[in-house]
């Protein structure tokens, strides 16, 4: 709620849209009195910070595709939060590696097209060395 544009443009995902959407939203005394309501209320505002496994995927971008073998997305999502990494929904010039199940669809295409590495569940766990 205090972070000012700087802050927010130097955070993982934000960008200066952002940034002026989340300056601007704080900003309406509705939504001030909502989040007090809220407060109020007994919702909880803390996040417990998560411990990293390590720094092996540090910076890097996923993207994930297809139907994996053993992961659900949500678990191989977990897994490269837990090393350092980020995902992202869509394949862009800043992604680091497709990571690739069954049935990939146009992502895989698009990751093929930019040169972008593609692995598979087994080849990030090798990787990780899980």
């Amino acid at each position: 709620m205090q972070s000012d544009f700087e802050e927010l443009v130097g955070i993982n995902s934000i960008g200066p849209k952002i940034a002026d959407s989340v300056i601007a939203f704080f900003r309406n005394e509705k939504n001030l009195v909502l989040i007090n309501r809220l407060e109020n209320a007994g919702l909880n505002f803390t996040m417990e910070e998560t411990k990293l496994a390590s720094q092996k995927l540090k910076d890097k971008k996923f993207v994930l595709t297809g139907t994996l073998p053993t992961l659900s997305r949500n678990e191989a999502k977990e897994l490269i939060e837990k090393h350092g990494g980020n995902t992202t929904s869509s394949v862009s010039k800043n992604t680091d590696y497709l990571l690739a199940g069954d049935s990939p669809g146009s992502k895989y295409d698009k990751a093929l097209k930019q040169n972008i590495p593609v692995l598979s569940e087994s080849e990030l766990l090798a990787i990780l060395g899980d």
